[in-house]
């Protein structure tokens, strides 16, 4: 993103506050819920009632879209959340996580890295319905306050309802990325030297 002398701008990034944004309370919330019912709004699957972090040392994007919309869980709550949707993704030193309570066993967290080598994790056609998100941003040709239902620059389908907030860039570039969601969906997703493993207590990427 540049100023209007030219300069490239760069930012940290606090999905909460865009989130704030996107879904400013119940009324906003009531009026995306009668769009799922009237099936305005696609909900691709059911999510867990869990929340699961990722984390990578850095994200370049190209075809980048930002805007509010919701989830569903399998109980039918309707659960507000910003997405980020991109067409081509690149990330390095991929982390995710997910913490469970189990009965007898208590906490025991799935831990998932790749991209720790040489090649990136590659994504095409990202969506990722986060709560929160953080890290250093830079932007290239942003535009911030434009109507979510006209945004043209992410993947196909990535867009919101009308008149709610969207922005959108050609690309983006994030350092230190650390964020927290309840889905995550793609058309294709290269995970280059995937590790798996279950550990006994809380093991989170952040």
């Amino acid at each position: 993103m540049k100023d209007a002398h030219g300069n490239k701008l760069t930012g940290r990034t606090s999905w909460r506050r865009f989130a704030v944004l996107c879904v400013p309370g119940v009324a906003v919330t009531a009026a995306l819920a009668i769009a799922l019912a009237n099936g305005a709004l696609a909900a691709s699957f059911a999510v867990s009632g869990q929340q699961f972090k990722v984390s990578a040392s850095s994200l370049d994007g190209d075809g980048f879209a930002q805007y509010g919309s919701v989830d569903r869980n399998a109980r039918g709550k309707l659960i507000p959340v910003a997405v980020t949707a991109i067409k081509t993704a690149k990330m390095k030193k991929l982390c995710q996580s997910v913490v469970t309570d189990l009965p007898v066993l208590g906490s025991v967290s799935l831990n998932l890295t790749a991209g720790t080598g040489k090649k990136p994790v590659e994504a095409s056609d990202l969506f990722v319905d986060a709560t929160q998100l953080s890290g250093d941003a830079g932007f290239h040709k942003i535009e911030i306050g434009r109507d979510a239902s006209t945004l043209d620059k992410g993947p196909k389908g990535g867009q919101g309802l009308q008149d709610l907030f969207g922005q959108q860039a050609d690309d983006v570039h994030i350092t230190q990325l650390k964020q927290t969601a309840w889905a995550t969906n793609a058309g294709t997703f290269r995970l280059a030297g995937l590790s798996m493993k279950v550990n006994k207590g809380t093991k989170e990427c952040f």
